[in-house]
């Protein structure tokens, strides 16, 4: 993986644990959170393109042992197939850490993803939409829970 990507994956780590500290979880549960930010695009490492990645490095994962593999496996999009917590604070916190693992938040992003996929692939953008407006209003709902 590019040093990118790297940055990429670190700051969703991050991300994660922020949004795992709000969620009142537990250390382990913090340290899962951690290695499954840490490798979620760990399918770019076989697929340069991007084309499947999640996929890809969920198998990889899961073929490892990971416990977590599902989360890689289908982190990216809403569907109905897989949930988990843990796969909601992953696209949660991969929908506000840009390409070079800065925490831009949702709107440049989404504004980056445009930018990058629109032409190309739109569907891809499609997706990240109906991403964002899911988990801004997830983490609106953890904001409102936190006690202050």
């Amino acid at each position: 993986m590019d040093l990118d990507r790297l940055k990429h994956s670190y700051s969703v780590a991050k991300k994660m644990q922020e949004i795992g500290k709000k969620m009142n979880l537990s250390e382990k549960e913090m340290e899962a959170l951690f290695v499954i930010g840490l490798n979620h695009d760990i399918g770019y490492e076989f697929v340069p393109d991007g084309k499947n990645h999640a996929k890809i490095g969920g198998e990889i994962l899961r073929e490892n042992g990971f416990e977590y593999w599902k989360e890689v496996y289908y982190h990216g999009s809403l569907q109905d197939e897989y949930h988990s917590k843990f796969l909601d604070i992953l696209n949660c916190a991969d929908m506000q850490i840009d390409k070079h693992g800065e925490d831009v938040g949702f709107e440049k992003r989404l504004e980056d993803i445009k930018s990058r996929y629109y032409e190309k692939q739109p569907e891809v953008y499609r997706k990240c939409c109906d991403m964002v407006k899911y988990y801004s209003d997830f983490e609106k709902s953890l904001d409102n829970d936190v006690i202050k």
